[in-house]
């Protein structure tokens, strides 16, 4: 295949104490004559070097700043609108073109003059996903990535547990499906309660076609196999750079990418190649220190591209200097001391599972209830906790403020006290700790549940509560009961019946200080971060609801418990 280009604008010079930067826009032309828009960033006195390339559907054009920093790092930098964004042809079908398009526009790279046949990859988010999908078409000259926050699985991007990740779809795909002239969004307050979820579009307001099938796609099938790179990753010869934060939705698939390359891939030495950043910060707030309702320090403010740098002048450029310094494979950030800590692997080495083991008498609803927290189990039955989940009034995810509607609901930290002010949530909180618990690894919830309908979600939070009662979610995790066993096979409830569910909180880190107070929260709904359970059972394109019974148990024989890795 022979990729063609065309020049559609002049050149842009800049001129800078390092290197005079050259800004070309060109057209590359993809194996099915789709022209895509390109601008290419170099230093026009340097010729044959490294090439580093974002591919975006976000604009290129706003990468000139992070390309001059590349180009005077001595790369050439190529910044790309994906197929149908922005200024490139075609029409955008979410990731279902970018495998082959970052397959065809590495190998025009690498017949340029100014290219030396070496590539690297950088970007988040979408502009992450897009490097794994090339990466496994096996371009010649692709020799290093840096996702950052993204999937390799786009099912497990938009399910956890069963459970959708509805705003963040329906305002993504909003965003990005154009709407007929002279049409304006509704309510998206409103849009997000509406059921069954394929109307959800219709909702917002006009057509979504992606929309309605991510939405109506509730298991890991067929539908979805085409975007599934995971069982992939072994076979690929590359250095990778991962980082995310701990309140990314991304975390676990970016967490679970880097063990996969580190521990399952074929080459020995691609094991040794991979390295993971993990901070204390949501999708939006990655390398910055304020995190929602909470400044982590100075130590959290990360120069990410810096750290991108070090990685490309050691696999890119293969610098010998660079090569020669030892790196970490794990470099992450524990919350509440605010300190950065290196690890060999994730988990780090020398934790322990711990079960701290949920008790009360009965009435563990509200902050001001007897739920209780402790390392004992229960030795004794205990009478078991009830709350009821109203589809019509979802527990929303985060507290609703006059500035932060429901709809606005964010996946960072901020202070869960009003939530834990509702009926519908119950709450287990330990003794003020008599020295400090820290912790490192991924957290799990193994609670004995019942339920009187045939289909219920529980959502579980840990929590830091500080001396002056402020309440910090630190990891929190869905399931929908169907689910439990299998997300291909789900089994509905028997009303009544015990079951021992899994709750997986995914990756955290943290120290709390002596004093503050170690609490675990659980509801019935995430909303609208995630979709509400019916609890009918009534199925995807169901469209009434049922208030269900949720019952939680601890006694001898059904200890509910939250496993910490302790270190």
């Amino acid at each position: 295949m022979k990729a063609t280009f065309f020049v559609l604008i002049t050149f842009v010079w800049c001129q800078s104490a390092f290197a005079e930067i050259k800004t070309e826009t060109v057209s590359v032309s993809m194996r099915d004559g789709v022209k895509l828009a390109t601008d290419v960033y170099r230093d026009d006195a340097v010729t044959q070097v490294p090439v580093v390339l974002i591919r975006t559907p976000y604009d290129r054009t706003k990468q000139k700043g992070i390309a001059e920093r590349w180009v005077k790092a001595g790369y050439v930098f190529v910044a790309q609108d994906c197929r149908g964004t922005k200024a490139s042809e075609g029409v955008i079908a979410p990731y279902n073109n970018e495998g082959q398009d970052g397959f065809d526009t590495i190998e025009w790279v690498t017949r340029q003059p100014w290219s030396n046949g070496r590539v690297g990859m950088v970007g988040g988010s979408y502009v992450g996903a897009v490097q794994w999908q090339a990466a496994v078409e096996s371009p010649p000259g692709l020799a290093v990535i840096a996702p950052q926050a993204t999937w390799s699985s786009f099912y497990r991007n938009l399910y956890l547990g069963g459970a959708v990740r509805l705003s963040l779809i329906s305002g993504w795909l909003a965003g990005n499906t154009p709407k007929p002239e002279g049409v304006k969004p509704n309510d998206m307050n409103d849009a997000l309660m509406r059921l069954p979820l394929s109307d959800v579009d219709e909702a917002i307001g006009w057509p979504m076609p992606w929309l309605d099938a991510y939405l109506t796609h509730p298991q890991p099938n067929g539908f979805w196999t085409r975007l599934d790179l995971t069982s992939r990753l072994p076979e690929l010869q590359l250095p990778a750079l991962h980082v995310v934060g701990y309140y990314d939705f991304f975390s676990r698939e970016s967490v679970d990418n880097f063990s996969i390359m580190q521990k399952q891939a074929r080459d020995p030495l691609t094991r040794k190649q991979q390295r993971l950043v993990l901070g204390p910060w949501d999708h939006g707030t990655i390398g910055k220190s304020q995190v929602a309702e909470v400044d982590f320090g100075t130590a959290a403010a990360l120069d990410v591209s810096a750290v991108q740098f070090d990685w490309f002048d050691r696999h890119l450029k293969q610098d010998t200097a660079a090569q020669a310094k030892p790196f970490p494979p794990v470099s992450y950030f524990s919350m509440g001391d605010n300190v950065w800590r290196d690890a060999q692997q994730w988990p780090p080495e020398g934790v322990t599972a711990t079960s701290f083991f949920l008790h009360s008498d009965g009435q563990a609803n509200t902050r001001k209830g007897n739920g209780r927290l402790s390392r004992e189990a229960p030795t004794s039955d205990q009478r078991s906790d009830a709350f009821r989940a109203d589809p019509s009034q979802p527990v929303p995810a985060c507290p609703v403020t006059d500035k932060r509607p429901i709809k606005a609901a964010v996946w960072g930290p901020v202070d869960q006290g009003a939530l834990e002010d509702r009926d519908d949530v119950l709450i287990y909180s330990s003794q003020p700790l008599a020295e400090p618990l820290t912790f490192a690894g991924n957290i799990e919830a193994k609670l004995f549940v019942s339920t009187d309908r045939p289909d219920a979600d529980w959502v579980v939070k840990v929590v830091d509560v500080r001396p002056d009662g402020v309440a910090i979610n630190l990891a929190t995790g869905i399931l929908r009961g169907r689910y439990r066993h299998s997300l291909l096979k789900p089994e509905l409830m028997k009303p009544g019946e015990v079951y021992e569910i899994t709750v997986d909180l995914g990756p955290c880190a943290a120290a709390l200080a002596k004093g503050h107070q170690l609490r675990v929260d659980i509801c019935g709904s995430l909303f609208p971060l995630y979709d509400r359970n019916p609890n009918t059972a009534e199925g995807i394109f169901g469209n009434k609801t049922a208030i269900a019974t949720e019952q939680v148990h601890h006694q001898p024989g059904a200890l509910s418990r939250i496993v910490l890795p302790v270190r």
